[in-house]
């Protein structure tokens, strides 16, 4: 089965054997991740689909019209035709449309269609039921996935150790953070709580790990009880001496494989499951034990959002490391990108480099954007073998990248002008109503109690008023050394009741701030930096409010700037920016790329 189309054919042989109409195939994990690891690539291994969300339904009749269908949101409208055969499937845009509403309408009249309830939450199941009782349909909650069934050389969970994560990064005691749990926990009068997202985990216990690619946590689950003791359900050969010693004798270790008989013993137990981010498996092990299931938020989730002193100290360092990294880069690509022989593989390669070259980089902390042209406007453009492209000079590279290191998770993208010659007024006209309100959400100030939602439109305005827009998010929260794309605060249109717009941010958080603009088939456009949520000293101010440091510190690109359409406040930012950015990376970088970073940070 080595085609696409093949495994089409044996997915739906399968079904037919197993008495099924249909199955729901979404790029998920047992903890509901956005990154997982290789053995849960279904939806990549059935479909081709390389993008971080998604979900393809496969209707098990192939002579329905459609009999398949692929759902991406806006981030992959373009990529989603280039790598799923249209033949086969269906493209659907998310949110206009939803992977119920599609079965609803084009599912067979008393269809079953099967799921894995290890791989869906629980208000997934409830829309896609309901969807399907209203044709007479039934939803099938399967025992096992039937892709592992055809799926020969699926990879094995990763069986790399656990990893502890020094107090020095964390900034607090595991037992001091269980302790706030517990204590959460007997307010609530909850007797425990089943803690199932991998980077809760690892906040909560200190521990990393290299399970998956991109963020360095562990599979897991716990559960923690209101007594102030904790499970961990972890497989034996990842448990060292060392996670031993530093979980202490208040840390129960169990067989990751016994996760669901310890649920089944909770019977008249008042125990929280987070909906938003626990599989639907998790609430039929409670259900069937006769456990009192109270829906809350996971208790680590706002905690780890507020990043503490130290980790944010760690950021800064980081961000320091990380600038310079990116900064040779720049220096790099301004001498090699005019010649013509650097591709889009060859340019993520060089920075991937940079960064191996501080010593600290653990990991990236995505895969790497790096569109040249026309693929830059593929707004999470993934680059392969069959879509590398030179970056041509005279035309725009945009360049999305992050590290991980111990002390902090980075991201920022840069758009740069390929010389050489002047780039076109169009280009240049874009660039900078980008940069525009790049800067108008950075030096944003605004009363405590503001919501993501209530933001997005001042990094929008100037592409507003020329009749432009980005289908994608203003900002996304962002770990510390964990994921890069962290709730629940987020920077975006509130349409739609979008997760994490409605979050009050808070100091501590740490978000994107990452407008762009996008023209099909030309060139693609976004400045992106992180910028720490921190409490603002107003004179005369009635009441507490908040603003933004801005953490990345690498040169933007001059060559895009349309200088008649800044004001003089928007020129001070950018000269103040620049000048911070020379004091803090200036002292990291020497030779050529010193003297390439002096003359990119001189005044506008």
């Amino acid at each position: 089965m080595n085609t696409h189309e093949q495994r089409l054919d044996a997915l739906r042989r399968e079904l037919k054997e197993r008495g099924l109409d249909g199955f729901v195939v979404p790029i998920s994990d047992e903890h509901m991740s956005e990154y997982v690891g290789l053995y849960a690539q279904r939806l990549a291994w059935l479909t081709g689909f390389g993008g971080s969300a998604g979900t393809a339904v496969v209707l098990a009749d192939p002579s329905l019209a459609p009999a398949a269908a692929m759902f991406v949101d806006g981030r992959y409208t373009l990529q989603v035709r280039d790598q799923v055969d249209g033949r086969f499937y269906a493209y659907e845009n998310v949110p206009s449309t939803s992977v119920a509403k599609w079965l609803g309408e084009h599912a067979p009249a008393g269809a079953r269609i099967a799921y894995d309830p290890w791989l869906h939450g629980k208000g997934w199941v409830t829309a896609a039921r309901k969807a399907l009782a209203e044709k007479g349909g039934e939803l099938v909650a399967v025992e096992s996935n039937p892709i592992d069934a055809i799926w020969q050389d699926r990879p094995a969970p990763s069986a790399a150790p656990a990893l502890v994560h020094a107090d020095r990064f964390a900034g607090e005691a595991s037992e001091a953070k269980r302790a706030a749990v517990s204590e959460w926990l007997a307010d609530q009068k909850l007797d425990a709580a089943v803690i199932s997202a991998l980077d809760s985990i690892a906040w909560l216990l200190n521990l990393r790990g290299t399970d998956v690619e991109r963020t360095p946590v562990a599979l897991s689950y716990v559960v923690v009880h209101a007594d102030g003791t904790a499970d961990l359900f972890i497989a034996d050969e990842k448990v060292t001496p060392e996670l031993r010693a530093h979980l202490g004798n208040a840390v129960r270790i169990a067989p990751r494989d016994g996760f669901v008989a310890a649920l089944g013993e909770f019977s008249g137990k008042r125990v929280a499951v987070d909906p938003d981010n626990a599989v639907q498996a998790i609430f039929g092990a409670l259900e069937a034990a006769g456990a009192e299931i109270v829906e809350q938020r996971d208790p680590c989730i706002l905690p780890k959002a507020c990043k503490n002193p130290v980790e944010q100290a760690g950021h800064r360092a980081a961000q320091a490391r990380d600038g310079a990294a990116e900064s040779r880069f720049l220096h790099w690509l301004s001498v090699e990108g005019p010649k013509g022989g650097v591709d889009e593989i060859a340019a993520a390669e060089r920075l991937h480099q940079f960064r191996r070259d501080t010593g600290d980089l653990r990991d990236l902390s995505f895969d790497t954007i790096s569109g040249a042209g026309p693929n830059g406007a593929i707004v999470h453009y993934r680059v392969s073998e069959e879509t590398n492209r030179k970056l041509e000079p005279g035309s725009v590279f945009l360049l999305d990248s992050g590290g991980q290191y111990p002390d902090g998770t980075t991201d920022i993208t840069r758009t740069v002008w390929v010389g050489p010659g002047e780039a076109p007024a169009e280009v240049k006209d874009r660039f900078t109503r980008v940069l525009k309100g790049m800067i108008a959400l950075a030096t944003a100030v605004f009363p405590k109690g503001t919501r993501g939602s209530q933001l997005d439109s001042l990094a929008r305005q100037f592409l507003w008023q020329v009749g432009l827009d980005y289908q994608h998010g203003t900002g996304h929260g962002v770990g510390s050394f964990l994921s890069v794309h962290e709730g629940p605060q987020r920077i975006a249109k509130g349409a739609g009741g979008q997760a994490g717009t409605e979050q009050e941010l808070l100091p501590g958080m740490i978000l994107s701030d990452e407008p762009g603009y996008y023209k099909t088939g030309e060139y693609g456009i976004r400045i992106e930096n992180l910028i720490l949520v921190e409490e603002r000293t107003i004179a005369g101010a009635e009441g507490e409010f908040l603003g933004f440091e801005t953490l990345t510190l690498v040169p933007i690109e001059r060559a895009l700037v349309d200088r008649k359409l800044l004001t003089g406040d928007e020129v001070a930012w950018w000269n103040a920016y620049h000048a911070r950015v020379l004091e803090v990376v200036g002292p990291l970088v020497d030779g050529e790329a010193k003297g390439w970073l002096q003359e990119q940070c001189q005044p506008l």
